[in-house]
């Protein structure tokens, strides 16, 4: 969910897994596809969730951002949001960040927090559970945990974490963990993206429906409630005799 270093990305192409190119599940995007045609990538019938970076650390918000919200949703893609964690700033201060942008009216999608392997070596796990928590309390569902196998297996195995979605960076194989969403490829080319986007692929027995935010049920009034008024109301003549038993004044 980063920019690929034009040094790696001879290496990855080589190694791309063999996952069928014409099975794309979702892809991520960010700033680096530029301007998206939304319109396309929905024609192409591949894909069936959208995750969209919104902002990095404290300060930074993705300039696509909302225009991309705007277009997948046109599109009738389910969209989420994915905030890029960084460990500079407090869980406070990027969690603001992140709430500033994304609106849970306007998310399909459970929100995902993006843990890159260049953090792992001094990760505050304090920080990220706390993000975590923040995030879990304004959105009502546990954020999906995006990184790769190695900082899951160094960071994310205690039982702590076993209710979360992780979403695994693998680009040569498939995960060893158990995962929501594997990102097999960044280089991955789709009509309507001129350039290379992030293919992500859910395991047998998964869809999107595993990924949905859901939405809070409507209340429904209660049932004496929903009863007429000439069923609730007796005639003024017999309100005397029932004054105690039939209402609450």
């Amino acid at each position: 969910m980063r920019s690929l270093p034009i040094k790696k990305l001879v290496c990855l192409l080589l190694f791309v897994p063999m996952v069928a190119w014409g099975q794309i599940k979702g892809i991520d995007v960010s700033k680096y596809q530029g301007t998206i045609n939304w319109k396309k990538v929905a024609a192409t019938k591949k894909v069936s969730y959208v995750y969209i970076k919104a902002t990095e650390g404290t300060t930074i918000q993705d300039p696509f951002y909302k225009k991309n919200v705007k277009g997948a949703r046109a599109a009738g893609l389910p969209i989420g949001s994915y905030h890029l964690y960084s460990s500079k700033t407090t869980a406070y201060q990027q969690f603001a960040n992140f709430k500033s942008m994304v609106k849970k009216s306007e998310q399909d999608l459970i929100p995902v927090l993006d843990i890159e392997e260049r953090h792992n070596k001094n990760l505050n796990m304090e920080r990220v559970d706390k993000l975590l928590e923040l995030m879990e309390k304004e959105y009502g569902v546990k954020p999906m945990i995006y990184t790769s196998e190695r900082v899951y297996f160094d960071r994310f195995t205690g039982k702590k974490y076993k209710d979360y979605k992780f979403f695994i960076a693998n680009y040569r194989r498939r995960p060893n963990v158990s995962f929501t969403l594997w990102q097999y490829t960044q280089t991955g080319k789709i009509n309507g993206i001129s350039g290379y986007v992030d293919f992500g692929q859910f395991p047998k027995g998964k869809t999107v429906e595993d990924i949905k935010l859901k939405k809070p049920k409507k209340k429904q009034p209660p049932k004496d409630a929903q009863a007429s008024v000439t069923d609730t109301i007796k005639p003024a003549a017999t309100i005397e005799t029932m004054a105690d038993s039939d209402f609450d004044w």
